[in-house]
């Protein structure tokens, strides 16, 4: 066979080759696009799983969290969804197993050694706060707003005097009137203008530029910290004033993607952004105002979403 037929020949077998792993490439993106609609495709072939016809009174929560752990008793009730409709079902959505005592000891002492290995690793001594990277050469000890998550987040690794450390360096050094810088002013790397060609401004990006977005998280750390005090609270209410008052500033009822690092903290990147509304409505409704749904393992309560009278004048001022 001569090098110009087997080149052909090659080829050949490249685009059959090809071919065959397109076909199954779309196939699996296709498969995997249809989960998408899981929710609306399931009750639609499954019509008898999910629609039943009602019969007599409507079952109180306690009852239907009742039957649920009568039914299944080595379980533990994570969440529900409740109907939408009359013949809807109430739809569990986890039950995970509680298991034995000696699974319960396994992940009982996995979670106690990654608690140790996170502060062992990540707690810089020296300056009271988290280090941004760990990973097999010197910590990075760069002042960052990552480490707020660390608090903020329902389950912490952190002692309550190390999370009270970790607040404090993040407002002394990150906190700005419209969020948290992405790096501390005393940084060399800090770049307190967003201004510039592309180049320029991407290199600004994580480099000092401050993300209103970043406020939510600060402020549940805040108030968690600060044991959910009206004081905690009233302070974080009076740290979301200039991001009120933002809303007439750039985009018209809108919070921007960014602002300079630098004051006076002029708005820049896109002029309204999902997240940073997202993140202040969230922070203001359940930390400030504490308007949330409350679950535990043991009940299922059904918290009103309906603020106070004193709520509804706070949030219309």
């Amino acid at each position: 066979m001569t090098g110009m037929g087997l080149r052909a020949m090659l080829l050949k077998v490249h685009l059959w080759v090809g071919m065959v792993a397109a076909l199954f490439l779309f196939a699996l993106g296709l498969s995997g696009a249809l989960l998408t609609f899981e929710d609306i495709i399931d009750p639609a072939l499954n019509a008898s799983a999910w629609y039943v016809k009602p019969q007599g009174t409507p079952l109180k929560l306690t009852q239907i969290t009742q039957a649920i752990r009568q039914a299944f008793p080595q379980s533990t009730l994570e969440e529900l969804v409740l109907p939408q409709k009359p013949d809807d079902t109430v739809k569990i959505v986890a039950l995970q197993s509680n298991g034995d005592e000696s699974a319960r000891k396994r992940y009982s002492g996995m979670a106690a050694l990654t608690k140790w290995s996170f502060n062992r690793l990540l707690w810089n001594e020296k300056g009271g706060y988290l280090y941004d990277v760990v990973n097999g050469g010197p910590s990075d000890a760069s002042i960052r707003p990552n480490q707020i998550f660390a608090v903020s987040l329902p389950h912490s690794m952190l002692s309550a005097d190390r999370a009270k450390q970790v607040v404090s360096v993040v407002e002394q050094h990150l906190l700005t009137p419209y969020g948290l810088r992405s790096l501390a002013p005393s940084d060399p790397q800090y770049r307190g203008r967003y201004t510039g060609d592309g180049a320029s401004r991407d290199g600004a990006y994580h480099q000092g530029t401050v993300w209103p977005w970043l406020m939510g998280p600060f402020i549940t750390a805040y108030i968690k910290i600060n044991g959910g005090s009206e004081a905690a609270r009233r302070q974080a209410e009076l740290w979301l004033t200039p991001l009120k008052e933002h809303l007439s500033d750039a985009g018209l009822g809108h919070i921007s993607e960014i602002f300079e690092g630098d004051a006076p903290h002029g708005p820049v990147g896109c002029i309204a952004q999902a997240w940073s509304v997202a993140e202040i409505l969230r922070a203001t409704v359940e930390d400030i105002y504490e308007i949330r749904p409350r679950a535990t393992h043991a009940t299922l309560k059904a918290v009103s979403n309906r603020p106070s009278e004193a709520q509804r004048k706070r949030a219309a001022s």
